[in-house]
C-alpha cells in the first residue's frame, strides 16, 4: 500500500482505467460461474435467476472493457460510496483498540477515508478521469502508514 497509493497518484487516468478494467473482469468471471450455477440449478426459477444475473454481470463487465471511461465514471462513484464505509469502519477499529498504542491513527485514517468519500461525491462526474486513481492512492497510502505504524506498536508492546 505504501507503494500503490504513490504510484496510483502520479498516474490517476491509468490507474482508475486498471481499476476499471479489474472490476470488469471480476464481473466478467462472476458473470461465467453464475452460467454455471444456472445449469447445476435443479429448478426452472433458479436457473433463470441465475442466468438472468450471470447475463448482466457479465454484460456489464463487457461494457466496461468496452467503454473504460463510462466505466470509471461509475466506478467513481461506487469509491465515494467504497471509501464511506471504510471510513466509518476504520472509526469503530479505531473504538474498539481505543486503548491499543498507535490507535490514533487508525483515527486519523478514518478521517481521511471520509474527507476522500466527501470529495469525490462532491465532484462527481466532472473529475472522474483523475478521482479514482488519485483519491484511492491516497486512502492506500494512508493506510499503508496506519497499519504499518500500528503494527509496530503492537509488536512494541509485545516484546
Amino acid at each position: 500500500m505504501l507503494v500503490a497509493g504513490p504510484l496510483a497518484i502520479s498516474v490517476p487516468l491509468v490507474a482508475g482505467v486498471a481499476v476499471a478494467a479489474l472490476v470488469a473482469w471480476l464481473l466478467i468471471v462472476s458473470g461465467l460461474f453464475h452460467f454455471a450455477f444456472a445449469w447445476s440449478s435443479p429448478a426452472a426459477g433458479a436457473f433463470i435467476w441465475e442466468f438472468l444475473l450471470g447475463l448482466a454481470y457479465f454484460t456489464i463487465g463487457v461494457y466496461i472493457l468496452a467503454h473504460p471511461l463510462a466505466g470509471l465514471a461509475s466506478l467513481t462513484l461506487a469509491a465515494a460510496i467504497y471509501l464511506f464505509v471504510e471510513g466509518v469502519l476504520e472509526f469503530t477499529l479505531w473504538f474498539q483498540l481505543r486503548t491499543t498504542p498507535g490507535k490514533a491513527w487508525l483515527l486519523l485514517d478514518g478521517i481521511v477515508t471520509l474527507i476522500l468519500a466527501a470529495m469525490i461525491w462532491r465532484t462527481w462526474p466532472s473529475s472522474a478521469a483523475w478521482v479514482v486513481g488519485t483519491l484511492v492512492g491516497v486512502s492506500m497510502f494512508f493506510s499503508g502508514i496506519s497499519r504499518f505504524v500500528l503494527s509496530l506498536a503492537v509488536r512494541r508492546r509485545t516484546e
